[in-house]
Order: structure tokens, then C-alpha cells, then sequence
């Protein structure tokens, strides 16, 4: 998808997929948090496409730029997202896996805050 833009809102732990310019709408979405400990990780939970715009690419895009910021950052992704797994499993040489203790440490971290996503 040549005309999209990855707008990345940490504050609100979305990176959003525009389409249409800089006022344009969002078309999806990967919903996350920032792990800090055991160690600094982005922690995709949701992947969220919009109905007009599903089949476009929208989502594997989301998925490859959340590993792009993260190898930029120097930092690990650790997928709770069953897309984002899916999607690091078929691109192994673009998504680096991210350590057990990571995972384990961003489930604990999504039960202990129920409300968030």
C-alpha cells in the first residue's frame, strides 16, 4: 500500500495507518504499551483494520513499521497481538523474537491492568 502513513501516538500507544494525506483517515491500528522491566520491549496487543480498507496491506504494514521503530529504538517486540505473532513468525528476518522473559513479563503486565485494552 504505497499511499499510507504510520503515525506513531506514544501517549496513547497506537500506531495508526493513515490514508488520504495528512488529513486523511485512519484505515487501522496496532494497540500498545511500553514494557519497562525486565527490559525495554513494545508490546502489541490489538491490530485493528478497518472494514473499507481490510485486504489492503494495511495491517502487515503496521506490523513490519512496529519492528522497524523497535530495531530503530534498540528495543524488543513482544507480540500478545495473535496478528502480530502470526505475522513475526512468516517474516523471521524482520522480526526478531523477543526473550521468554519479555513475553511472560508483558502478560503479567496486560492482567494486571484490565482496563487498559
Amino acid at each position: 500500500m504505497s499511499d499510507i502513513e504510520i503515525r506513531d501516538d506514544r501517549a496513547a500507544g497506537r500506531l495508526e495507518a493513515v490514508v488520504g494525506g495528512a488529513d486523511g483517515e485512519v484505515a487501522g491500528r496496532i494497540e500498545y504499551f511500553v514494557l519497562e522491566s525486565p527490559g525495554r520491549a513494545l508490546v502489541p496487543v490489538h491490530t485493528i483494520v478497518e472494514p473499507a480498507h481490510e485486504g489492503k496491506g494495511v495491517a502487515g504494514t503496521l506490523a513490519r513499521e512496529l519492528y522497524v521503530i523497535a530495531a530503530r529504538e534498540g528495543v524488543a517486540v513482544a507480540p500478545l497481538c495473535p496478528y502480530v505473532t502470526k505475522w513475526a513468525e512468516r517474516h523471521p528476518d524482520q522480526a526478531p523474537p523477543a526473550a521468554p522473559e519479555l513475553r511472560r513479563a508483558a502478560k503479567e503486565w496486560l492482567a494486571a491492568h484490565p482496563g487498559r485494552f
